[in-house]
């Protein structure tokens, strides 16, 4: 089947949701197309993380790698975290014929515009939500709410086309009357076969940056934006972390942002009384020998994709307590501390490098357990191909001469 995916903010060397699933829907055999907006009307806070350069390039790379081919549409802006695309978008999509058209967060005005625009498109629809209630911090967001659930959730309702929650929340039921039994839940997830722990590896990595195999490496990967508590990072490895016996090494790998909070994350880090190594962002697929490499990984801030990558690197994860994280950290697969509390952040990361290894070999293998039996992607990636395949047959049927 040919699928189209229709999303915002695309960059080829993320691993957010659709480069995986779009990767994988291409491995089972499925053309698959991304149509995204081009990203010269990107805020540089979403851009900047792996940069907008060459990106034509890198474009032309990841068709290459993957088999999915990624068109880019040009946006008038992009405002509160959605794109404004140019006229012209649904007449591309139509002459793409889709067999199936995938649009990625139905909140955003591409979508609400292409469910207006239901019958109009001729083609089915599947739809999916990420939204989770700690992102949605707009102030206009009570109305924003009253709006679709007034105009647009009836499109949904009365046509049954099918949603995808992928975090698992009533923020679709509470906020936009969707009933949950209307929808699906299918969790992102991580290839674990790539994502996997790798002691070669490890030990290679390790002497390339000279950090000796008995030292305890503590790891964060991603933005350093104020969302994602960049500066609160920082601040929290100002002074010395200290181990009963043996050496703390910290890998942070990720640009700062261009702007003076950026700058400021970049100053604390500078007078750290830790060692700490520092990368630039990677790709999605140059991560895996840093995971491979460290020993815990810790999110200052709200929660991450990353954290599936990481668990199934055998990483147990130190997290900021909030409606997702409890869970992913229960049952001995991390630590929660109290948001913004640097002393709680400090001794999770104290605890972990203290820990008696039998038991913090229990955590290990319980971060690993989790991620192979609930979250590898590559079945989830079959069952979000078995709604779409499933909403194909159901639309034809249903519009059958």
């Amino acid at each position: 089947m040919r699928f189209v995916h229709v999303e915002d903010f695309v960059h080829p060397n993320a691993g957010y949701q659709i480069n995986l699933l779009t990767r994988l829907q291409a491995s089972q055999g499925h053309e698959v197309i991304i149509v995204a907006g081009e990203l010269d009307k990107i805020p540089t806070f979403l851009t900047s993380f792996f940069g907008k350069d060459n990106i034509r390039e890198k474009d032309k790379r990841f068709e290459e790698a993957t088999g999915v081919k990624i068109i880019r549409h040009p946006l008038y802006a992009y405002y509160s975290g959605r794109a404004i695309f140019k006229p012209g978008l649904h007449k591309l999509i139509k002459s793409l014929n889709p067999d199936v058209l995938f649009i990625h967060n139905e909140d955003t005005v591409t979508g609400i515009k292409l469910l207006w625009d239901y019958k109009k498109m001729n083609v089915p629809y599947v739809l999916d939500c990420h939204m989770l209630e700690m992102a949605s911090e707009n102030k206009f967001r009570e109305y924003f709410r009253s709006f679709y659930r007034r105009f647009v959730t009836p499109v949904i309702l009365k046509n049954n086309i099918p949603l995808i929650r992928v975090v698992d929340t009533d923020f679709v039921e509470k906020h936009y009357h969707i009933p949950l039994s209307k929808t699906e839940l299918l969790s992102f997830g991580t290839d674990t076969e790539f994502y996997r722990p790798d002691p070669e590896a490890k030990k290679k990595f390790r002497k390339e940056l000279g950090i000796d195999d008995s030292d305890f490496v503590v790891i964060y990967a991603g933005k350093m934006d104020p969302a994602k508590g960049g500066k609160f990072l920082a601040e929290s490895l100002r002074k010395k972390i200290k181990l009963q016996n043996r050496n703390i090494r910290f890998i942070i790998v990720g640009n700062t942002p261009k702007d003076e909070y950026g700058e400021e994350v970049n100053q604390i880090f500078s007078q750290s009384e830790n060692n700490i190594i520092r990368y630039p962002t990677q790709t999605y697929f140059d991560l895996a020998k840093f995971y491979q490499t460290a020993d815990v990984a810790i999110f200052p801030r709200q929660c991450s994709m990353s954290y599936y990558e990481v668990q199934a690197c055998e990483l147990p994860v130190v997290l900021e307590e909030n409606e997702i994280n409890v869970s992913r950290a229960e049952n001995k697969k991390g630590i929660i501390f109290s948001e913004n509390s640097v002393e709680e952040f400090r001794s999770a990361i104290e605890k972990f490098g203290n820990m008696p290894s039998e038991e913090f070999e229990v955590y290990k293998k319980n971060a690993r357990k989790n991620i192979v039996d609930n979250y590898n992607f590559v079945p989830i990636a079959q069952q979000f191909t078995e709604v779409m395949i499933k909403e194909h047959k159901r639309y034809h049927l249903k519009n059958k001469p």
